[in-house]
């Protein structure tokens, strides 16, 4: 490979990672695949651009709308030749969710999960933080929110009720 096919080559992932900096969760619109930690790796593999991608649980239907939305923005960028792939293994974790995604989750009235989520004893309470008020005094109402993903929180200082993103 000469110099500057090495060049087309990062400048094409470029493009790719660019593009793909414009994919959102359909469930939390504010939130890119990059800062879920969805977007694995971009990658060639020969002059295919190979995207992969995990979900954050095998079975979480927003998956099927991501690669929709990936192949959907590839091809509006002229990079027709990729290929999404999907692995389950590692195991997606909350522990992936960049300070980016925490900070716009609170910015959008959801509490983010604790960090190091395989470090918590079984059974263990956590502390979730209010987005509105910061107050550690709050109350689980469901343990399913507007997403299988998160759980409904009231906080008992400001009475703001408000989804929890689990700590997967």
């Amino acid at each position: 490979m000469t110099t500057s096919e090495k060049l087309d080559t990062d400048g094409l992932l470029e493009r790719a990672r660019a593009v793909l900096d414009g994919v959102t969760d359909p469930e939390l619109p504010f939130l890119t695949i990059a800062d879920i930690g969805i977007l694995r790796d971009v990658h060639l593999d020969g002059a295919t651009i190979e995207i992969v991608i995990t979900p954050t649980y095998s079975g979480c239907p927003a998956m099927d709308v991501i690669g929709v939305d990936i192949a959907a923005a590839m091809t509006r960028a002229g990079l027709h030749d990729h290929r999404i792939t999907r692995v389950l293994a590692p195991a997606w974790t909350t522990d992936w969710l960049s300070p980016a995604a925490r900070a716009k989750l609170i910015a959008n009235g959801i509490a983010p999960p604790a960090k190091s989520a395989g470090k918590r004893a079984l059974f263990a309470t956590e502390a979730v933080a209010c987005p509105t008020c910061g107050s550690t005094e709050t109350i689980q109402v469901s343990a399913f929110g507007s997403t299988a993903c998160k759980a409904q929180r009231r906080c008992e200082r400001c009475r703001e009720p408000f989804d929890h993103f689990k700590c997967i």
